[in-house]
């Protein structure tokens, strides 16, 4: 076996009262792709910070190979003393570097190489620094959260960058399918630990979950033991004080092993707050168009959404996509066509930029709107740092201000502050960002589980898999087109049509020498959403039309008006709107009746 190029051994660190590696190891060898994983705050970076010998860990050894090049991915770089995106990217590689690689690499993560410094957004920051780290070709790359920022076509081409470099690869990212992807070896970050699985991230889910089931049925056999012991205690103490004692020691003993036995972390608990009624047809766009400067942004675009719908928006950056949400909630007009919202929409929006967070207000303040120590979450006031804890923060936390946040966490207070707040329309930009994979799971089931209607663009491809029912895609020259189901129903929608998108390409990828569980695109079929709306909708339409016949009898009645002319108004309101919801419900019912017979009748 080949000698590693690093070589980490019993890491620990403390940050305080908090232990964040305790013993952790990790051993990186010539082409090694590992992908490390783990919760928010488990010290994921910290060890990579390590790796990259840019942290002294407290306590454990590391060993680098002397002639190994390594690059690491800085989460916030530093462009200070650099007059452009190219002169970062070049400083420090050297005489003969091939200046067309960098060039070659800005351009692909949309950068020219001119920019200022001081011009740039976080995202295009993000961009320029992961440019720096590949431009040498280094022996091993350190790449901490590699496509946050990136568009879909920019995550498909590092996917293809990535998969052609001989070096070794030791990432952390949120995104499953780039995890699947790229990973042969996974290690587990946990409680301050590190477990390693010599197979891809596709197996960690499943052997995490057993490692965890084994670890509960240890603790349940510790119990038993204490139970028994302290029986013994209880009625079987003799004069014997020798022995009696020894057995009293053992109690001890169980007692403290089972006091520091590891607990897994807490799961975040989301629940997001929709307020009543509502139409079902709550947005209806018809035709529309925008430009700006002359370049058509939006060009001729109609889409309807009803209650309980989630839209999700994919396309590269700059393509048009926040134009369009901001349209499709009435934030902004359309040059040409019309935009019908239903009366009552009550919006939460979740702000890629997290502008809502200043860095000197409190987390207790953001939540509570700086009064009080109250949090309104659906409908009920609760004390804000109970509230907190759904969300994973301390008490102590409290009176922290958000510049001392990590990523995860301003991503989970923006959530929070979001989720607390009444609505029946959820807009989310990129919710995704800087979340871990448990917190991601948890948001995909509060979606799931939401009412109202959700519109969310992302890149996160397995979150629109797991989410959407239906997206919509920009096409290039203001095109929008919308897909039924989510980002792998789209990629098989368009395998199997004439017309063929430019974007976004599949790229090939290089097998691994490892096994990986094979995945390939799959055949269209009915989504879970989709089939459980199929069968549920026949119900739903004979409730509604059991409620019209009821209403109607209430409106016949003559003496109804004059008795009460409020009630008559109401009835009647209501009326309306569940002749609305029965025409939505069936004209859905139907759509998805003619869609399972084509696919039906395309596999046959």
């Amino acid at each position: 076996m080949a000698a590693p190029l690093i070589q980490l051994q019993d890491i620990s660190v403390r940050f305080g009262n908090s232990q964040v590696l305790e013993a952790a190891n990790l051993s990186i060898a010539a082409r090694d792709r590992i992908c490390v994983v783990g919760r928010n705050g488990s010290g994921k970076s910290t060890l990579l910070k390590i790796a990259a010998g840019l942290l002294e860990p407290d306590a454990g050894t590391r060993f680098a190979q002397p002639r190994a090049t390594i690059r690491y991915l800085h989460q916030e770089p530093s462009f200070a003393g650099y007059e452009s995106t190219r002169d970062y990217v070049e400083a420090g590689l050297g005489e003969g570097y091939d200046t067309n690689r960098t060039f070659h690499l800005l351009g692909n993560l949309g950068l020219s190489g001119s920019e200022a410094p001081q011009q740039l957004s976080g995202g295009e920051k993000r961009r320029a620094a992961l440019a720096r780290a590949l431009a040498p070709q280094p022996a091993i790359l350190l790449l901490d959260e590699p496509s946050n920022h990136l568009d879909l076509p920019a995550i498909e081409w590092l996917e293809e960058e990535l998969s052609s470099l001989p070096s070794a690869l030791v990432l952390i990212s949120h995104d499953r399918r780039f995890l699947e992807d790229m990973s042969r070896t996974t290690v587990w970050l946990d409680r301050g630990r590190t477990r390693r699985l010599e197979r891809g991230f596709s197996y960690f889910e499943d052997w995490r979950d057993e490692v965890l089931a084994d670890e509960e049925l240890e603790k349940h056999k510790l119990d038993r033991k204490i139970a028994a012991e302290e029986d013994w205690v209880r009625y079987g103490v003799s004069g014997r004080r020798k022995r009696n004692q020894g057995r009293l020691a053992r109690l001890q003993t169980l007692r403290a092993a089972r006091h520091e036995q590891l607990k897994p972390a807490g799961a975040v608990k989301f629940g997001a707050t929709e307020v009543e009624g509502g139409t079902a047809k709550l947005i209806e766009a018809r035709q529309i168009l925008k430009s700006y400067g002359g370049k058509c942004i939006i060009r001729e675009f109609s889409i309807r959404i009803c209650r309980s719908d989630r839209v999700g928006f994919i396309g590269p950056n700059g393509a048009g996509k926040t134009t369009l949400l901001n349209m499709l909630t009435g934030r902004l007009k359309p040059d040409v066509g019309s935009i019908k919202l239903a009366a009552g929409i009550q919006l939460a929006i979740l702000d890629q930029d997290r502008a809502a967070l200043h860095p000197d207000t409190t987390l207790s303040a953001v939540l509570t709107g700086g009064s009080g120590d109250a949090v309104e979450v659906r409908g009920e006031k609760r004390h804000v740092v109970s509230y907190m804890k759904d969300f994973l923060f301390t008490p102590q936390q409290a009176r922290t201000p958000v510049r001392i946040l990590s990523g995860g966490e301003r991503a989970r207070l923006m959530l929070a502050k979001v989720l607390a707040q009444e609505s029946n329309l959820l807009v989310l930009d990129e919710p995704t960002n800087d979340l871990d994979l448990e917190t991601i799971d948890l948001l995909e089931e509060t979606l799931s589980s939401y009412p109202g209607t959700v519109l969310v663009a992302s890149h996160d491809r397995d979150f629109l898999d797991r989410v959407a029912t239906s997206v919509v895609s920009a096409e290039g020259n203001g095109r929008f087109v919308e897909y039924a189901g989510g980002y792998s129903d789209m990629l098989a929608q368009l395998e199997n049509s004439p017309r063929r998108r430019e974007m976004p390409a599949a790229p090939k990828k290089r097998e691994p020498s490892a096994p990986k569980r094979e995945r390939t695109t799959p055949r269209r079929k009915l989504s879970f959403h989709e089939q459980h709306a199929l069968d549920t909708l026949p119900r739903r339409i004979e409730i509604l039309e059991a409620e019209i016949t009821t209403l109607h009898r209430q409106l016949t009645d003559s003496t109804f008006y004059t008795r009460d002319p409020n009630a008559f108004a109401a009835t009647s309101a209501k009326l309306k709107h569940v002749e609305a919801e029965l025409a939505c419900a069936e004209e859905r019912w139907l759509e998805l009746a003619v869609l399972r017979d084509e696919l039906d009748g395309a596999r046959g």
